[in-house]
């Protein structure tokens, strides 16, 4: 009987627990501004799920890990472009630029990335077919990143961020920072990653005050498989935001010759994000010395519909 009754009591205090842990983290949704600063950025990247934080070997890890850049060709400069389709008809659009300095240990990169809607008519409670004028809102953030090696296998990066909101006349803006860091474990071409993105002060809109989204990652990646015409990488990545549940990705991307790319992962524990799936191909444009990568991936958002992304980065 006491048993029993200790099994009942040991299964209340779980209940009550959870329960507490959904009601803090139920507390804590929409209390957040800069929801934007979430989205993913890069085909490739999303194409693997969003496990991307301890690969970071391209241009989006200005995004996912800012330490990734200084891994980048030191004798090339890159400049990639992309856009994604994004639920109710929002435009999405990401560029960056990767160059080093001359004299300057490590890699510098300049960045800008926007969500906007289209202009929409004004409406007011008296005038509910339009006033004859229009509005539109988004967001921005224009940002500088540096990154250098400490070690052979030890690597770290910055983000500066300057973010900016806008609501037909109404506007803000704040400052933000991201870190990160990337080893070089050294068997298996295993690397670990870790990077805290939005490390900012509150920002006040209109008449209301909220905190910046900061989001916490750490992840790892492996080679399965790294032979002359087949490589294949392994990735997963666990985050923390402050304002949901923990949340897990995990993703693959397989590589033939260097030239065809195809790549699928997983978003875990998302209130949207779910399977992903990508491909890739590289290219030389030889008539500007220039190599190029293609990349497209697709999302699946659940209720809200699909996301496609495409991205190209040009080496020069």
């Amino acid at each position: 009987m006491v048993r029993r009754v200790s099994g009942w009591v040991l299964a209340g205090l779980l209940v009550a627990c959870g329960s507490a842990h959904a009601a803090e983290i139920f507390e804590k949704v929409g209390t957040f501004d800069g929801q934007f600063l979430k989205i993913g950025i890069g085909a490739r990247a999303e194409g693997m799920g969003g496990a991307f934080v301890a690969v970071a070997d391209d241009p989006s890890a200005v995004f996912w890990n800012p330490a990734g850049i200084a891994r980048l060709e030191e004798d090339k400069t890159q400049l990639v472009g992309n856009v994604a389709t994004w639920p109710a008809d929002l435009k999405f659009y990401q560029g960056t630029v990767v160059f080093h300095v001359k004299g300057l240990p490590g890699a510098v990169a300049l960045h800008a990335r926007s969500l906007s809607m289209s202009q929409e008519p004004e409406r007011t409670a008296y005038r509910p077919d339009g006033t004859g004028l229009t509005f539109d809102a988004g967001y921005s953030t224009f940002g500088l990143t540096y990154a250098r090696s400490l070690t052979d296998k030890f690597t770290v990066g910055v983000n500066a961020n300057l973010v900016q909101l806008g609501l037909a006349e109404f506007k803000e803006s704040t400052v933000t920072f991201d870190l990160g860091t990337l080893y070089d474990v050294g068997t298996l071409g295993m690397k670990i990653g870790m990077g805290i993105q939005n490390i900012g002060s509150q920002v006040q809109f209109i008449e209301r005050e909220a905190r910046i989204p900061a989001v916490f990652r750490v992840g790892t990646s492996f080679q399965v498989l790294n032979s002359e015409q087949n490589h294949l990488i392994g990735s997963f990545e666990f985050s923390h935001p402050p304002d949901n549940s923990e949340r897990a990705n995990v993703g693959a991307e397989y590589g033939y010759k260097d030239f065809l790319f195809l790549r699928g992962g997983y978003n875990i524990n998302y209130d949207a994000e779910g399977l992903a799936a990508g491909a890739g191909v590289h290219f030389p444009v030889s008539t500007l010395h220039t190599t190029a990568n293609l990349d497209y991936a697709f999302t699946d958002m659940g209720d809200l519909g699909e996301v496609h992304r495409v991205s190209l980065n040009l080496k020069f």
